[in-house]
């Protein structure tokens, strides 16, 4: 469960200081700057994380491309998630265990970040409820995740590995595993009933 202080906002480039807090120096993940996703093909991630990775984010977030909630307790920024079409993570077609026959009409949310002080305390359910009431408005039918699977015979999944959610964690709030792999990255869905417009 959520804390009773915690609420979700969605990204704009007025809240850019505040992913930057959040991010730290080094940015989310080693310096991944929630730009892994969005390589385009010829080039390697490790050319590219660090402050080229934050360039390349910063200005995404700037043109209004990068979608994405912000999550805050008592005002300080504690957690994040990006979603947008599945088209826009590039990467995710390149990668054999993700292809799919309908990614134009699929919308994905490819990864989490939540503050070490606040882990374990809702703050990736709030963000995923906020990623699908965001989807829904959009228009998408669906919404696709990236969790990991732990090794067999292995209960524990270490905070970096974690950063694309966990399998047990989509499947508790209503998803389908659709492409089940021994261990490493599954693809789960889940169908959304469209927002109702007043």
């Amino acid at each position: 469960m959520a804390p009773p202080d915690l609420k979700t906002v969605e990204l704009t480039p007025e809240l850019w200081p505040d992913l930057e807090k959040l991010f730290g120096p080094n940015g989310a993940c080693g310096g991944c700057w929630c730009m892994y996703w969005r390589i385009p093909e010829g080039e390697r991630y490790d050319d590219v994380r660090g402050p080229e990775a934050k360039r390349r984010f910063k200005a995404l977030v700037a043109s209004g491309e990068a979608k994405g909630v912000l999550a805050y307790a008592d005002g300080a920024p504690v957690g994040w998630a990006t979603f947008g079409p599945r088209r826009s993570f590039s990467r995710l077609d390149r990668a054999p265990s993700f292809t799919c026959d309908d990614a134009d009409t699929v919308a994905s949310v490819p990864c989490f970040f939540i503050h070490r002080n606040w882990r374990n305390q809702g703050v990736a359910t709030a963000l995923l409820a906020a990623v699908e009431a965001a989807v829904r408005r959009e228009g998408a039918a669906t919404l696709e995740g990236y969790p990991v699977k732990p090794p067999k015979g292995s209960a524990r999944i270490s905070n970096g590995m974690a950063y694309t959610g966990t399998l047990s964690f989509f499947l508790k709030r209503g998803y389908v595993h659709v492409a089940d792999r021994p261990a490493g990255k599954q693809r789960v869905r889940k169908a959304l009933k469209p927002s109702r417009r007043k």
